[in-house]
């Protein structure tokens, strides 16, 4: 019982300090910074892994299967704005026929 207790309560904490932490960011600075904190989402998802190896409970192993699950969302979402932001910032490429011609 303690156990679950401890578990659950790491669980709560963590919930809000991620939502204290990311409603804080500027909306500007969010991609950015999102890109960067794609680490932090790896060590999120092991972190959850451990905890479900952990689990002796139904209640404990549901919890961290949905940890599981919505950190791997969070970290591939993660890399797929870092995708399109990097595109953003590449050149355009020149239409050399175009600038041949003139």
């Amino acid at each position: 019982m303690s156990n679950s207790l401890a578990l659950l309560s790491i669980f709560i904490l963590a919930v809000f300090v991620g939502f204290e932490v990311v409603s804080k960011v500027s909306t500007t600075l969010h991609t950015p910074l999102m890109s960067g904190a794609n680490a932090i989402h790896g060590v999120i998802l092991v972190g959850a892994i451990i905890v479900a190896d952990h689990a002796s409970t139904t209640l404990e192993l549901v919890l961290a299967i949905i940890a599981i699950v919505l950190a791997t969302i969070n970290m591939v979402g993660g890399f797929v704005v870092t995708d399109r932001m990097l595109e953003m910032f590449k050149g355009k490429k020149r239409n050399t026929d175009s600038e041949d011609k003139k």
